[in-house]
């Protein structure tokens, strides 16, 4: 069976790293035994069909933006197949950042100062939340927050960085959704682009709405979206190295 390759003009051949060598390269370098074991397991084969992967949705709840001064407060993730969400093995943690909360954030995503005062830091549940992304496709929505932040988080705690390939939700809908016709309209008709966000993406599909910037909450949400994306844009026999950036 065929996919439905992504608009050539927003996914060129050369969009994504070439994730077996540098995961290779990244594996070499690790000093980290911890980080080292999860290169070692790390899945490099682009042409794996997705309905054969094992993913892991991953969202994050931050401070702010800025990965270099803002920081993580709530993990969730929830392991799936193209066919099942496996809620039963969803994993939700608040965690205590180093500098006090700010008035905004705490409005945005609804974490308060008591909510984090006695949370572990990221440091003591690090272990536990790599292994369950070990092995696992990552899939995220909009992924310079979600690897970025855990980028950073992990360098400051163990004076190394984490990369890994992801699949990001966000981006595949920016490729029907973003083209350089939908801009230039937009512009004449003086027109908002259509939103890619994550409520909004998932109504295209008919998905149910959810009360969103819970970081569990919105994983589960993440992991529907891909299902439906999959469903109506590609095919399960869609090679990984497609999709994953």
């Amino acid at each position: 069976m065929l996919y439905l390759a992504p608009p050539k003009q927003a996914t060129p051949a050369n969009a994504g790293p070439d994730w077996p060598t540098l995961i290779e390269r990244l594996k070499q370098k690790a000093k980290v035994p911890l980080l080292r074991r999860f290169y070692e397991v790390t899945n490099t084969n682009g042409d794996t069909p997705l309905s054969e992967l094992e993913f892991v949705a991953l969202d994050l709840e931050t401070t702010g933006l800025d990965p270099l001064k803002s920081e993580i407060i709530s993990v969730g993730l929830v392991p799936f197949t193209l066919s099942r969400i496996h809620c039963r093995d969803a994993k939700h943690w608040i965690v205590k950042p180093r500098k006090a909360l700010h008035e905004d954030s705490v409005v945005f995503h609804g974490i308060t100062h008591s909510d984090v005062c006695d949370a572990p830091d990221l440091r003591r549940i690090l272990e536990e939340v790599l292994a369950a992304l070990e092995g696992k496709i990552v899939v995220v929505h909009y992924r310079r927050i979600e690897r970025e932040f855990i980028d950073s988080a992990i360098k400051q705690r163990l004076g190394e960085g984490l990369l890994f390939p992801v699949i990001d939700t966000l981006e595949i809908e920016s490729w029907f959704y973003r083209k350089p016709r939908h801009k230039f309209w937009s512009c004449v008709l003086r027109k908002p682009l259509t939103s890619i966000r994550l409520a909004d993406s998932r109504r295209r599909y008919n998905l149910p709405f959810y009360q969103g910037h819970n970081a569990l909450i919105d994983a589960i949400a993440t992991a529907e979206l891909l299902q439906a994306q999959v469903a109506h844009r590609f095919s399960p026999d869609c090679p990984l190295k497609a999709l994953w950036r």
